[in-house]
């Protein structure tokens, strides 16, 4: 999907999100990448933040755009 689009930025989004909240669970990578709260890495650590505290809606929020991107598209 093209970023420039609506659900293009909702599925870099998500991914990004994702990405992060994942990368917050391995210990190593935590100290290493997520440990600015300023910056590039501050994006990150917010969207780690984001993803770990609202994991529920955002991994329903992926089904449903998956659904999309599959089906809908």
């Amino acid at each position: 999907p093209a970023v420039y689009s609506l659900d293009g930025l909702l599925v870099f989004g998500l991914l990004l999100v994702c990405t992060c909240a994942y990368l917050r669970k391995v210990p190593r990578l935590r100290t290493w990448l997520l440990s600015e709260r300023r910056g590039v890495w501050g994006v990150c650590h917010k969207a780690a933040v984001i993803g770990t505290r609202l994991h529920v809606a955002v991994s329903v929020s992926c089904l449903l755009m998956a659904f999309y991107v599959l089906v809908g598209k």
